[in-house]
């Protein structure tokens, strides 16, 4: 494949290199990628698997005006400003998204069985690219490519500018699925982006509501992936109870209100204080506990896995490094393995269980629409149905469920939500159904900003002056869309 450019007219290479890039963009090969044949799960009685997610917004403080300030990493700022809140600790950051690149080739040369999923999001991916650390690119592309190290390393997708689901318009989260398989195949190759089979939603956030949870479904499926990691206590039974057998992968199944579904595997990462539970490697010792489940009439390993952030605090700053070298010298080769879920995947197909074996799941909350509906009632009807819920019972919300339930990623966010919703329409307007080209430069430009706009971060502290730095951006994305430059 030709050399892709990282960053076109200053702007990252987010689209426009289709062609190049090829079918991995929204498909892959059938054959298995970390499965290597033989016996599927020899010797192995319990499994765990951990996820490292990894992000830093882009944020308008390249300068002294807000309006006209450069668009730089929030590590950038953290290096350019250390006596602000935590910032010291933005070498340790930098380290930290670096230090996988140290630490499988240093396992495999001792003989062991190193196993870590890694998501970085694109805004983080750029950020260290616009501030010279191509070295920690290069050191994830060692162990993402090198074949001594390949097999350890299974990437995730995810939203390329961190977008929550729930409360981005869908046609707009779609462009984020597909701009971070894109950028993800010009940093690190085609081989490399066919390798990526399973997609971690940002904040862990499912959409509850039943057209954009299968819109965001049918999107993962349309873009070539097979499994998504969801959240236990944002998902239930067809019969609204909770699961029973969070260990084992489970069919997410998506219905609209057009009578439409979607369907994807749905690996169930349970509840718990995530950072400390990955530091700990506390997903290891669970699985330790565990024996083999009868799943279809087949005897399989449970899958224990927790995703945390791979940088924030103390734990994973300090404790994180020496317990992970310990637990993958101690498991390797033992009856509890690390091992990442595509590698798990791929060996539960070939000891010949199907998709349709597994128990199915559908979003929080479901089951009292379809208590009240039918699917093919309609988009009004539905509108109804939520309507008279809410009245009735305050726990219900159509907001979606994320990584924690006492936070929604809509309420009380107006000031950067609206600015956003105006950016996304005009980019639609103006952009997509015009049919500019996605080569075309001010589509690109345009693209950038919005997705950029469109980030958790804007919304998570609810208002001062990272809700600024949304609506900032956000306006910067309209301006693009409807003006020629």
């Amino acid at each position: 494949m030709e050399t892709l450019q990282e960053v076109i007219d200053g702007v990252p290479n987010i689209s426009g290199s289709e062609q190049a890039l090829g079918r991995t963009l929204s498909a892959h090969s059938s054959a298995p990628v970390f499965f290597d044949g033989g016996e599927p799960f020899a010797g192995v009685s319990a499994a765990c698997a951990i996820a490292l997610h990894m992000h830093q917004p882009l944020i308008p403080t390249g300068g002294t005006d807000l309006h006209t300030a450069a668009l730089i990493s929030n590590l950038q700022y953290m290096f350019e400003h250390p006596d602000v809140g935590d910032n010291h600790n933005a070498a340790v950051f930098r380290w930290c998204y670096a230090r996988m690149g140290e630490f499988i080739p240093q396992l495999i040369a001792e003989g062991a069985s190193p196993r870590v999923m890694l998501e970085y999001s694109g805004t983080l991916l750029h950020g260290l690219i616009q501030m010279g650390a191509g070295d920690v690119i290069d050191s994830l592309r060692q162990i993402t490519n090198d074949h001594r190290y390949r097999h350890a390393v299974e990437w995730l997708g995810c939203p390329w500018g961190h977008a929550v689901a729930p409360s981005t318009p869908v046609q707009d989260y779609s462009l984020h699925v597909k701009a971070w398989r894109h950028h993800f195949g010009v940093l690190f190759g085609v081989e490399a982006l066919d390798r990526v089979r399973g997609f971690s939603p940002s904040e862990m956030a499912l959409p509850n509501q039943p057209d954009v949870a299968f819109e965001f479904v049918r999107t993962l499926v349309e873009n070539g992936y097979d499994w998504v990691l969801v959240q236990e206590h944002t998902i239930e039974k067809p019969d609204g109870s909770g699961v029973e057998r969070r260990h084992l992968p489970h069919r997410l199944v998506c219905t609209n209100s057009a009578g439409e579904t979607a369907s994807i595997v749905a690996i169930i990462k349970t509840q718990g204080s995530d950072t400390k539970l990955v530091a700990q490697m506390q997903p290891y010792y669970e699985a330790k506990g565990l024996g083999r489940l009868d799943l279809a009439g087949r005897s399989v390993p449970p899958l224990v896995t927790q995703i945390a952030d791979g940088e924030n605090g103390g734990v994973m700053m300090n404790e994180f490094p020496p317990k992970f070298l310990e637990t993958v010298r101690e498991s390797s080769g033992s009856a509890t393995r690390l091992m990442n879920v595509t590698e798990y995947l791929e060996q539960l197909w070939a000891a010949g269980v199907v998709a349709d074996d597994l128990p199915v799941v559908q979003p929080l909350f479901q089951h009292k629409i379809w208590q009240r509906m039918s699917p093919g009632d309609g988009p009004d009807r539905l509108a109804t149905v939520i309507a008279e819920l809410a009245a009735e019972d305050h726990r219900f919300n159509i907001d979606g469920g994320s990584w924690t339930n006492n936070i929604s990623w809509v309420r009380g966010y107006d000031d950067v939500l609206v600015p956003m919703d105006r950016a996304s329409v005009l980019f639609n307007e103006r952009l997509l159904e015009p049919g500019v080209s996605v080569d075309d430069p001010r589509y690109r430009n345009a693209l950038y900003h919005l997705l950029t706009a469109e980030t958790s971060c804007y919304r998570y502290w609810g208002s001062g002056i990272w809700t600024d730095y949304g609506a900032e951006i956000a306006r910067r994305a309209a301006d693009i869309a409807t003006n020629d430059f």
